[in-house]
């Protein structure tokens, strides 16, 4: 296993936590490499949105199969707007 490769290596139930319990901050998509979306979450925090969009994002993620968030955050390259 190549060591870049296992230290940038994201957990699918680590994000989900993230987004459930820090959801309205956007600390789930800066940890997943969506810094663009984190931001606009941070800026929106006063409409309440992203907290609701966080809980539901972190049941989604945890839900997720292994292999489709493998697929969909391990092996391809962030991207700021990636949802």
């Amino acid at each position: 296993m190549n060591q870049s490769n296992t230290s940038s290596r994201k957990e699918k139930f680590a994000a989900g936590l993230l987004a459930i319990f820090l959801g309205g901050l956007g600390i789930h998509k800066f940890y997943l490499g969506s810094w663009g979306w984190g931001i606009i979450y941070i800026l929106f925090l006063w409409t309440v949105i992203p907290l609701a969009l966080g809980f539901i994002e972190g049941i989604v993620l945890i839900a997720m199969d292994e292999t489709k968030f493998d697929v969909r955050y391990n092996q391809t390259p962030p991207h700021p707007f990636k949802w």
